[in-house]
């Protein structure tokens, strides 16, 4: 299994909606990617390390695939399409990583 991860830096830009992000965007994600998309979870950053201080991340969600060969085949064809909604919410650049998860 793998999972896509994308981070918005806290410093990253002016703007992020969570709701349009909750109720809109991850919602595309899913119909989009279909059985590639086995679940989402999405983050919105509270705090950072030491007391008080800000999060490093806005937000965050991560996509779970069955494998990076499944999800690379299911978001290109939607690519320009979820690529171009992110103005929708944000000005900020995401950070991407997908990781192979290998233990819980």
């Amino acid at each position: 299994m793998i999972k896509t991860s994308v981070y918005y830096p806290a410093n990253g830009g002016s703007k992020f909606d969570h709701d349009d992000y909750r109720t809109h965007h991850m919602p595309l994600i899913q119909d989009r990617l279909g059985d590639a998309c086995l679940r989402y979870e999405i983050d919105t950053g509270l705090a950072g390390r030491e007391p008080g201080s800000a999060p490093e991340f806005v937000a965050a969600c991560h996509i779970y695939s069955p494998t990076l060969e499944t999800f690379q085949e299911a978001f290109g064809p939607h690519r320009a399409e979820l690529v171009a909604d992110v103005a929708n919410y944000t000005d900020i650049a995401p950070i991407v990583q997908i990781s192979e998860i290998v233990g819980r």
